[in-house]
Order: structure tokens, then sequence, then C-alpha cells
């Protein structure tokens, strides 16, 4: 009786297992949910892509000297000592940039500060095609400097803001993949075109920069820590999808500038304290 029993209940788990085998291995409710998280980084991956680009930019305007270097000194009439200054020029114009950075950033926002950036990147890409000697040619390599020394810190900065946190690590790794391939493309293109026509092409990133901006939420935790509680939860729903719960990430977010703001503010003798002197070595 007892075998008959425990055939009948296999018989049963077979019959179900079978009749499990006909059902949809995803269902439209998870449908609906894998759609909702593919649109909620929809925006992130677009924001990034936005953003990168003026990693892109630095790139370019690294890579721009070395394939220029003959045709510049020939069309100019530059000695080899002045095309050294404006090889030069732009990591001291990036150093200035790079001092600046986090107060700029800290005062316009990070979209704030990318717009700044590629101002100045533009600027200085102009006076570079219609430059005709030295001194143009020195001043437009150096706003160019002074905008990607900002970049330098601004861009994975708001990518690191805007990403959820199991995609901050690969997402933030793009910023110096883009750096590599614009250097890459513009000592590439370079080989091929004029330098004046080179100098154009630096300005398709700062343009593409300047028009997805207006498109991209500022990031949300500068807008936390500006006190714009409003607008930091509309910029976090459009960065994770408006039926997406954001309470517990904008409580953490709160939270952890509530703790910043507790700790004493870093000063620049700081650099030279012992307390920090084996950190800032190893860094170096």
């Amino acid at each position: 009786m007892a075998i008959r029993e425990i055939k009948d209940v296999e018989r049963g788990d077979i019959a179900n297992k079978v009749e499990d085998l006909g059902k949809p291995f995803l269902t439209d409710q998870d449908d609906e949910k894998e759609s909702e998280v593919n649109e909620s980084y929809l925006m992130v991956i677009f924001s990034t892509f936005v953003a990168v680009c003026g990693s892109f930019e630095f790139g370019s305007c690294v890579g721009y000297s070395a394939p220029t270097q003959s045709s510049i000194r020939q069309d100019l009439n530059l000695s080899l000592a002045e095309f050294s200054m404006f090889g030069s020029i732009l990591t001291i114009g990036a150093m200035i940039g790079a001092v600046m950075s986090g107060k700029v950033s800290d005062f316009s926002g990070r979209k704030g500060a990318m717009r700044t950036s590629a101002c100045f990147c533009i600027t200085g890409w102009v006076a570079v095609f219609f430059s005709k000697g030295a001194l143009l040619l020195d001043v437009g390599r150096f706003f160019t400097g002074y905008g990607i020394g900002v970049f330098s810190y601004v861009v994975p900065v708001y990518i690191a803001e805007i990403s959820p946190k199991h995609l901050r690590g690969g997402l933030t790794t793009l910023n110096q993949l883009m750096i590599v391939i614009g250097s890459s493309v513009s000592f590439l293109i370079g080989s091929l075109i004029s330098w004046k026509t080179l100098a154009l092409t630096g300005l398709a990133p700062c343009i593409v920069l300047l028009f997805g901006l207006c498109f991209i939420p500022e990031s949300p935790r500068w807008l936390a820590k500006a006190g714009r509680e409003k607008e930091f939860r509309i910029a976090l729903e459009k960065l994770r999808g408006k039926d997406t719960d954001i309470t517990n990430e904008a409580e953490g977010i709160q939270g952890s500038i509530q703790a910043l703001e507790i700790l004493p503010k870093a000063i620049i003798q700081d650099l030279v304290s012992k307390k920090y002197g084996r950190s800032v070595i190893i860094g170096v």
C-alpha cells in the first residue's frame, strides 16, 4: 500500500514537471522587469558616452603635436625650440586646469565644468587653426591644455557619481580607454591630413559633448551636496528609471555627504604633513 502511494506521488511529480516544460521560460512579468532594468541603464550609458567625449578630446589634444611637427615647422617657419614650447605648453595648461578642476566642478556642477572645458578646448583649436606664428599657436595649445586638465578630473568623477555600484568600475575605465583611443586616432589621422584640418577634427568631440549635455542629468550627488533636494531626486529617478524605488540609494547618498561634511576640511599643508607623507610619495 505504501509502495503504491509512493509511486502515485512520483507520477504526480513527473506530470507536474512535464506540465512545467510547456510553460514559457520567461513570463510576461519577467519580461517587464527586464525591460525596466534595461531602460533604466540606457540613460546611464548615454550619459557616460557624452562624458567620455571629454576623454576622447583629452587624447586628441595629447596626440596632436606628434604627427604635425614637420608640417607646422615648415608652414610657420618655427625653430625646434619654438615647436618644443608648443608641444610642452599643453601640459602646463593641463596642470593649472587640474589644480582648479575641483573648485570649478564644485562651484558650477559636473556638467558646468565639462561645458567650461569644452569651450576652452574649442577656443584653443580655433586659435591653432588661425595661427600665423608661434604666439597664437602657443595660446591655443595652452587653452586646450587647460580644458583637458579639467576634463581629467570631472569626467571620471561624473561617471562614478551617476553609475550604479555594480557598473561603476567598468564604466569608469572607459575614461582611460577613450583617452588612448583619442590619442591613437589623432596620430593616425594626422599622418593623412594637414595640421589645420586636424585642428578642426579636435572640435568634433567638444561639439558632441556640448550638444549631449543638454539631454543628460546633473550628478545627483553634486545636487544633494548643493542642497537642491528636488533636482537631486529628479536626476536620480531619470538615471534609475521612473518606476525604480530610489529611496534607499537617495538616503545612502545623503548620509555619505553628511558624513563627509563632519570630517575636517583638507588643506594644502596636509600634503607635506608626516601623517600623509608616505601616501603622497607613493602616489607621486
